[in-house]
C-alpha cells in the first residue's frame, strides 16, 4: 500500500489572462484574485509516494530555484530557497532518500525541482543522486525538439544530467517497468505532446494527478484552458474524457498549481457541469 503526501515546491505568481486564456478577466477573478500587476497566486506542487517496501517515490518536483534571480523574478517566482527540500525535509526525507522521480513533462514550473539550487559560478546538477527517472517518450523528444511558442518552458541542460544518471525510463504505455505495479499512467497531448499523469492505488483509494490537463479547481470547468496550452480543443475533449473516468470510478485528482487545494473529488452538478468538491480530510 502507499500513502501520499502533497509536497510544495516554490509558489509563482503569473499572468490571470494567461492562466485563464480564453475565459475573461470579469469571471476568472472571481476564481483567482488578481495583484495590481493582473498576476495570481499559484503552487507548483508534487505527491510524495512512501511504500510499505520502504521505496520513495516522487511524483513531480515542481519549479524549484534553478534560475538566477533576475530570471526568476521574471517567472513569478516567490521565494529564494529551494522549497521542495524544506518540504521533504519536513517529511524526514532527505535528498537521497528518493528513488524515483516522475516528471509529467519537462516544462521548467515541473521538472526544475528535479535540480539543486541555483548558485553563482556553479554547474547545474541533479538535487536526488540516487533517483531513477521517469517520463513520457514524447514528453522528452518535445523538450528535445521545441517550437519557438514553446522552447521558453524548457531548460536544455536538464535533459543531458537526466539521461547521464543512466537510470531514465522513457515510457510509451501506460506502465513502468520502474515503477511496477500500483501505478498507471493516462495520456494527454492538449497541453503539450507527450503529457504523462500518474494514477496511483494509494491508501485512501485511487489519487491521479493531472498535471497541467487540470491545473486546480478552477480548470475543472470543462471549457477553461491556459494561454500556455499548445492545442486547447484538444485540452477541452481530453479533459471533459479525464473528468468523467474520475467520476466514475471516484478517483481523487490531484492539481499542481492550486494554491489552497492539493486535491478533490470531482462530481457533476445538476445541469451536468464538473466541480470540484472537498478536499479529503
Amino acid at each position: 500500500m502507499v500513502t501520499l503526501s502533497p509536497v510544495l515546491g516554490n509558489s509563482q505568481r503569473l499572468d490571470g489572462g494567461a492562466m485563464f486564456g480564453n475565459a475573461p478577466r470579469e469571471m476568472w477573478r472571481h476564481w483567482a484574485e488578481p495583484d495590481e500587476a493582473n498576476r495570481i497566486a499559484l503552487a507548483t506542487r508534487g505527491l510524495l509516494a512512501s511504500e510499505e517496501s520502504g521505496r520513495t517515490v516522487l511524483i513531480e518536483a515542481g519549479i524549484g530555484a534553478p534560475f538566477r534571480p533576475e530570471i526568476a523574478d521574471r517567472y513569478g517566482i516567490v521565494e529564494q530557497r529551494h522549497v521542495l527540500m524544506d518540504q521533504l525535509a519536513g517529511l524526514g526525507i532527505g535528498p537521497g532518500d528518493v528513488d524515483v522521480v516522475v516528471l509529467s513533462h519537462l516544462h521548467f514550473d515541473h521538472a526544475g525541482g528535479v535540480l539543486d539550487a541555483w548558485a553563482p559560478d556553479t554547474e547545474p546538477s541533479l538535487a536526488f543522486p540516487n533517483a531513477s527517472y521517469v517520463v513520457g517518450r514524447r514528453a522528452w523528444e518535445r523538450a528535445l525538439a521545441p517550437t519557438p511558442r514553446d522552447r521558453a518552458s524548457f531548460l536544455a541542460h536538464l535533459q543531458p544530467l537526466l539521461e547521464a544518471t543512466g537510470r531514465l525510463e522513457l515510457v510509451d504505455g501506460d506502465s513502468s517497468g520502474t515503477l511496477g505495479t500500483g501505478y498507471r499512467f493516462h495520456h494527454s497531448d492538449g497541453h503539450t505532446p507527450g503529457l504523462l499523469m500518474t494514477e496511483v492505488d494509494a491508501q485512501d483509494g485511487p489519487v491521479l494527478y493531472a498535471s497541467d490537463l487540470v491545473p486546480g479547481r478552477p480548470w475543472v470547468h470543462v471549457p477553461i484552458t491556459m494561454g500556455y496550452d499548445r492545442f486547447p480543443e484538444l485540452v477541452v475533449t481530453e479533459k471533459a474524457a479525464l473528468l468523467a473516468d474520475v467520476v466514475d470510478r471516484h478517483v481523487w485528482l490531484a492539481f499542481p498549481h492550486d494554491p489552497d487545494v492539493a486535491m478533490a473529488r470531482v462530481e457533476r452538478d445538476d445541469h451536468g457541469r464538473f466541480r470540484a468538491v472537498g478536499p479529503p480530510h
